[in-house]
This record gives C-alpha cells, sequence and structure tokens, in this order.
C-alpha cells in the first residue's frame, strides 16, 4: 500500500511540476505576445475576419446578394457610396458577397486542418515513439504523399469526382496530414529520450500514456504555430480549386470563383477581380502574420 501511495505521489508530483513550468512559460510567452507588433497586428487580422464571417448578415449592406441573386439593372456599377466595391456581372454587390465569400474559405480551412491535424499528430506521435518497422512504414507513406505536390493532388482527386466543395475540403485534407506527421515525428524522437519520459517509464507509465501526458504537451507549441501558416497555404489552394472550376460550386460565393468569374471582363470591370484577390491576400497575410509572431513567442516553450 505504501509503495502505491509513494509511486501516486511521485507521479503527481511530476505531473504538477511539469505543467507548473508551462504555464510559467506560456505566461511569458503571452507577456513576449502582447509585445510584439506582429503578432498582434496579425491577431487582429484574423479576428477582424472571422468576426465578418460569423456576422456576416448583419455587417454587409444586401444581405440578399449572397448566393442566388440578380439584378441586372444594377450590373457592372463601378464602386460608390451605394456599391462600396461595386457589383459584379449579376448585379450583386461584390463587398456582400466577398464578406460572403470568406465564410466558405475559412470554414475550409477549419475542416481540413480540424481533419489533417490531429491525424498527423496521432501518427507523428506513434511512429515517433515506437521506432522500427511502425515508424519506417507511416513514414514512407509520409514520404509519397509529400512528394506529390498538394495543388496537384488535390486537384487530381477533385477532378475524379462531382465538383464540389465538399470534395475540395476532403481532398486537401486527405494530403495535409503529412506535414504535420513529420514535424511531431521529428519532435517525439527528440523527446523520448528525455530524463523525465524515461522516469515515467520507470514508473511504470503506459507508451499511450507517455505518449499523451508527457511528449504531447511538448509538441503544442510548433504545431499550433503551424496551423496558423498553415491556414494560409490551406485558403489558397481552396481558392485556387474553385478559380479551376473544382471548388465551390456557382452560385455559391466562393473567393476563387469570384476571381474567375471576373477575370473574363478584365480590364474594364477590374473591381470584380481585385477586390476578391484583395480579400484573400488580406486572409492570407493575417495568419502569417500570426504565425510568424506566435513562432517567435512560443519559442520560448521549446523542450518543456
Amino acid at each position: 500500500m505504501s509503495t502505491r501511495a509513494s509511486h501516486h505521489q511521485v507521479t503527481t508530483g511530476l505531473n504538477e511540476t511539469r505543467w507548473m513550468i508551462i504555464k510559467d512559460r506560456l505566461g511569458r510567452g503571452w507577456y513576449k505576445f502582447r509585445r510584439n507588433p506582429i503578432s498582434l497586428v496579425g491577431g487582429v487580422m484574423v479576428l477582424l475576419c472571422v468576426f465578418l464571417a460569423i456576422f456576416a448578415p448583419y455587417v454587409t449592406p444586401y444581405p440578399k446578394h449572397a448566393g442566388a441573386f440578380t439584378d441586372f439593372q444594377n450590373a457592372f456599377q463601378a464602386p460608390s457610396k451605394s456599391h462600396w466595391l461595386g457589383t459584379d456581372a449579376l448585379g450583386c454587390d461584390v463587398f456582400t458577397r466577398i464578406i460572403f465569400g470568406s465564410r466558405i474559405s475559412l470554414m475550409l480551412t477549419a475542416v481540413v486542418l480540424g481533419i489533417s491535424v490531429p491525424v498527423g499528430v496521432f501518427l507523428g506521435l506513434i511512429s515517433g515513439y515506437m521506432g522500427g518497422k511502425t515508424e519506417t512504414v507511416i513514414m514512407r507513406v509520409t514520404d509519397v504523399f509529400l512528394s506529390l505536390p498538394a495543388l496537384v493532388m488535390a486537384l487530381a482527386i477533385c477532378a475524379a469526382f462531382t465538383p464540389s466543395i465538399d470534395k475540395a475540403m476532403l481532398a486537401v485534407a486527405s494530403i495535409w496530414w503529412t506535414w504535420h506527421c513529420r514535424l511531431v515525428n521529428g519532435i517525439t524522437r527528440s523527446i523520448k529520450t528525455e530524463e523525465f519520459v524515461q522516469a515515467s517509464k520507470v514508473l511504470g507509465a503506459s507508451p499511450l500514456r507517455i505518449i499523451f501526458k508527457d511528449i504531447l504537451p511538448n509538441c503544442a507549441s510548433p504545431v499550433i504555430v503551424k496551423i496558423t501558416l498553415d491556414a494560409g497555404f490551406v485558403i489558397l489552394v481552396g481558392a485556387g480549386l474553385s478559380f479551376l472550376g473544382l471548388g465551390a460550386q456557382p452560385p455559391a460565393e466562393d473567393l476563387g470563383t469570384m476571381i474567375s468569374f471576373g477575370a473574363k471582363y478584365l480590364p474594364e470591370r477590374w473591381w470584380m477581380t481585385v477586390f476578391p484577390s484583395l480579400a484573400i491576400f488580406f486572409i492570407i497575410l493575417g495568419f502569417n502574420l500570426l504565425g510568424d509572431g506566435l513562432r517567435d513567442v512560443l519559442a520560448v516553450e521549446e523542450g518543456v
């Protein structure tokens, strides 16, 4: 009985010490984040995009212009007080459709990363910790996927099925896990020889407990930074698929679809293409600035 109590006390003490260190470094990271203008600017840009996407029906001047809508009497209007960013060939307000289109871009990002990150992190943890044949099989499959350009692979998958935003999400998610698997695998291989991991083994901790309680928290910072940086690339790939007609289909107000539709009327009706392109640029820039700032801030957590 005393041995069990001692084991429990030692385990509890290790956990408390570990999380105190993490809490302290998170506090220092947050302090550094607030003093980093790049992080703040990127965070504000991302929050602004998310806010506008969520409350699009309430912040846009013509919410009925989203989706299937036509008003040919007001078609091809240049930017003005009544239509800040002009109207398209169907008479729809470009600003309204951009705000609603950002919903699809952010939803694509959330679904793709929501599927690929857990899969990639899990496979990276298992392969890095187990080693041997398990690691060889997982990492060779990962190498095969990594050898294929993400956009080309997504194009091939989408082209094989009926084009839709759902197919585009699954196509991008099916290849995006590889980056996180490779990242977490390398971190896990370096951490599993650390003293606190060996101490958990001596105390009789199971492999799953070591993986998810000891190693996973140390992968959090790099994974978070990569997620913010990946978000911009996912949006760009999704817009590329829609531009080529393999993503969201009309009358969906997707940014890539808007650019493809407006390109037919260049250069006279430039606003139909320029403003959706600037919207994509703004969103990607926000995520990249946030990711660069977080990379500097969370660097203090390396080796937790």
